[in-house]
């Protein structure tokens, strides 16, 4: 048979659903209630405790946002988010100043800064995600919906490797044929599912997502594409193909295609990802690149706990501005490692897995991210 390997939850924005509500206590009383249910119906994660904040914050997604410390610190399957951003709208850059800031806190107040690994600050963020930390139920989705993530990093490495002597063009289409059997699979699950529930069946999100365990590794099918360690020269090209060669196999396989669709490169969660970065092929910036060409931002990464909060927001913010210009769905999910120095690991145990602590620039961006405001929406939202 093929395997659920979790079940997740995601709620309409709990900024919405709280907004007249909204105190500390009330945000963290409402997290501990909804950690308690999941966990009575043996679902892994509950997502969408955040809001949307692209265009400014109102007084109580402020109040929501300063709650997170304490959130993450009472709860074990609370995930949150904020979508800063839009090609719309531009980018939030006060709330990215507000995100650096409140991870600095969230990495101290949780074991092992796990609490960070929970949240994710997006750009164009998706309304039918089925993937933690950044799922939550839109606006424009009806009471109920049944959203599937497909996996299958393994199965896509084994064919890459049985055909080591073709060329890229033979290459894609051998992926795009893998691509369309397991979407074909996510999708067939899904109907039962939603069928068996009575609940409208949503979408198949097409993406690659890696697990910390053998052979169930994206850079482990760059590597087999013929890049030498990921994050060389060539990883780019690499990613690129495998992402186009994914999303046209998925398109044919489903016309209910949705989510983030792309391929994640999560590091903590990918062990051919932590051997790179241990090995020094992949650094944060070259880390960047790759995520221009794919799904979803810099994942997982881990860096020293005394990085200031204006340099981290700084990090996401280079990171969204892709998403912005691009009209592309960008994210990250930094983990400012408490107590931690660059070259240390941080271990966080089960699907989270371990994260090298990678290190960071250290010149300052502190003049240009105190200007504050918001970054316009560029010229290609103009398309009416």
């Amino acid at each position: 048979g093929i395997p659920c390997t979790n079940e997740r939850v995601s709620i309409t924005p709990i900024s919405q659903v709280m907004e007249t509500h909204a105190s500390r206590e009330k945000f963290v009383e409402m997290a501990k209630i909804l950690d308690e249910a999941v966990e009575d119906g043996g679902v892994d994660f509950v997502g969408g405790f955040g809001a949307l904040v692209q265009k400014g914050t109102t007084s109580s997604e402020e109040v929501l946002i300063d709650s997170l410390p304490g959130v993450f610190s009472e709860t074990e399957r609370v995930c949150s988010f904020l979508n800063v951003g839009s090609q719309n709208a531009g980018m939030n850059i006060d709330a990215v100043n507000k995100v650096g800031e409140v991870l600095k806190e969230i990495s101290k107040k949780t074991e092992n800064s796990v609490g960070c690994a929970k949240f994710v600050t997006f750009v164009n963020a998706p309304e039918d995600n089925p993937f933690m930390a950044g799922a939550y139920h839109g606006q424009g989705e009806p009471d109920f919906s049944l959203n599937v993530g497909i996996s299958g990093p393994g199965v896509v490495k084994n064919v890459v490797e049985k055909n080591e002597g073709c060329d890229l063009t033979e290459l894609s289409e051998i992926i795009k044929r893998t691509a369309f059997k397991t979407t074909r699979a996510g999708k067939l699950v899904g109907r039962e599912l939603a069928e068996e529930l009575d609940v409208p069946f949503g979408i198949v999100d097409l993406s690659l997502a890696p697990s910390p365990v053998e052979d169930d590794s994206v850079a482990k099918i760059i590597e087999a594409m013929g890049v030498e360690r990921t994050g060389t020269h060539g990883s780019t090209l690499a990613v690129a193909l495998l992402m186009d060669a994914i999303k046209k196999g998925g398109a044919m396989a489903s016309g209910n295609v949705g989510g983030l669709s792309g391929t994640f490169l999560p590091v903590s969660e990918d062990l051919g990802m932590v051997e790179a970065v241990e090995e020094g092929a992949l650094s944060l910036d070259k880390l960047e690149a790759l995520t221009a060409v794919c799904s979803v931002g810099l994942d997982m990464v881990a860096i020293p706990g005394d990085t200031p909060a204006d340099k981290i927001s700084a990090i996401i913010a280079d990171e969204l501005s892709i998403g912005v210009i691009n009209d592309k769905t960008e994210s990250v999910r930094i983990i400012p490692a408490y107590g931690k120095e660059a070259g240390d690991v941080l271990e966080m145990g089960g699907l989270l897995g371990k994260a090298p602590v990678m290190e960071v620039n250290e010149f300052s961006s502190k003049g240009l991210l105190s200007r504050g405001g918001r970054f316009p929406s560029p010229l290609l939202s103009l398309k009416n």
